[in-house]
Formats: C-alpha cells, sequence, structure tokens
C-alpha cells in the first residue's frame, strides 16, 4: 500500500519526506559526488571483492554483498554477525572512505539523528530480477543508532513496513542518488526490495548499487 506522505524541503534545498516515526526519504542527496563513489567503489570491491552469502539454512542470496568499516556483516551457516575480519581474505575489510562517512552522517543529522559514527558499511549490489526479502536490521549491538541507506544506479521500488511483519507497507520509489534514514521508533521496521527492473544508468549500467551505514558496535 502507499501512505500520504508529507514532504518538506531543508535549508540547502533538499526534499524531506517522512515515510514513517523517525523515518525519512532524503531525495538526490548525492548530487555531483557519484562518479568519485564509484572510483572509491571500485577501490573497496578490488580489495574485499562481491560475493553472494549463505543464509544460515544453507541458501545463496541473490544480491551479492561486501563491506568497509571497521566490521562488515558476514551471512554464513554459523549465523549473521558482524566480524572484523574478511572471512574470504582473513584481512581486515577495506577502510570506509571518508566521503561515505561524511555522507552518510550529513544525512542522519539532516533528519535529527546527530552524532552518528557508522563503523560499517554493506555495499549490496542487485542485477536485474534480484530482490531483498522482508527483514529487520538487528545484528548491531545498539539500537539507539539509525540506518542510512544511499541508492545509487537503477531505481528500485522500496518496502518499508513496521514493526511486524505483516504491518501495512509504504513503497517508496528510490532514485538514483537518493538516501532513506530510520532510527528511534521505527529502528526495528521490516524492510525489503521488488525485484529489480531492467534499464541501463549512465553510470552504474544495469544494477543497483546500495550502501547501507551502521554503527555495529
Amino acid at each position: 500500500m502507499n501512505l500520504d506522505l508529507f514532504s518538506t524541503t531543508t535549508d540547502d534545498g533538499v526534499i524531506k519526506t517522512q515515510i514513517a516515526e523517525q523515518a525519512w526519504h532524503l531525495a538526490d542527496l548525492v548530487h555531483a559526488q557519484d562518479e568519485q563513489i564509484k572510483v572509491l567503489l571500485r577501490e573497496i570491491i578490488q580489495q574485499a571483492p562481491l560475493r553472494q552469502m549463505v543464509t544460515p539454512g544453507g541458501q545463496l542470496m541473490s544480491v551479492s554483498m561486501t563491506s568497509c568499516g571497521d566490521f562488515g556483516w558476514v551471512s554464513d551457516q554459523a549465523g549473521y554477525r558482524y566480524q572484523s575480519l574478511d572471512p574470504r581474505s582473513n584481512l581486515p575489510w577495506p577502510n570506509m572512505p571518508a566521503l561515505f562517512k561524511t555522507l552518510a552522517k550529513e544525512a542522519a543529522e539532516k533528519v535529527g539523528f546527530e552524532n552518528f559514527e557508522p563503523d560499517s558499511c554493506l555495499i549490496n549490489c542487485y542485477a536485474i530480477g534480484t530482490r531483498l526479502s522482508l527483514h529487520q536490521d538487528k545484528n548491531e549491538v545498539d539500537f539507539s543508532h539509525p540506518i542510512v541507506s544511499v541508492s545509487l544506479g537503477l531505481p528500485a521500488t522500496f518496502l518499508f513496513g513496521g514493526l511486524q511483519r505483516n504491518a501495512p507497507q509504504t513503497r517508496l520509489a528510490l532514485q538514483h542518488g537518493d538516501i532513506v534514514v530510520w532510527g528511534g521508533l521505527s529502528r526495528l521496521a521490516y524492510h525489503g526490495v521488488l525485484p529489480l527492473a531492467a534499464g541501463e544508468h549512465g553510470l552504474f549500467g544495469q544494477q543497483r548499487i546500495n550502501l547501507t551505514f551502521r554503527k555495529s558496535h
């Protein structure tokens, strides 16, 4: 379902739309930084290649992923967790670029989450037809910190629900450069992504890249 959304414009001209209690959509916040972000992503992926992880139940995830920062998110038959070493190389994850951290902090501040200090950035790569089922981000130690999610490349339909899996959902059309921030009363809201429609983005090609910033510890 689509819920009535309330939009305002920040002092610097960013369109800010509230999608739930303490959950916001920020339109086209990346602006001219996208080419620099692409270069930084290429460097990260060279160090810690994208891979399809396995769920605890033994299923292969459709979305390819990697991480940067002090901790990376990992899934395997031992469970979901954050760890400081990339299990593929047994080396530390690539450093989180200063540009990434600044972007996440500024987005959080625009919607009232001050002093956000992400220590992990999960990088998800969606190919045509891939999706992300409804889930909660609950592997972090302290839920007082928000989640900041940056969309790059092809547009996607983002589902944002409530604290129960069967709660009504808002369908949000995310474009390249959009950011969604949620925390507080919505920190454990269920969310997901519908199957990615075919298309071609001028900078990122036939894919969507999602950067999700968290304070894991």
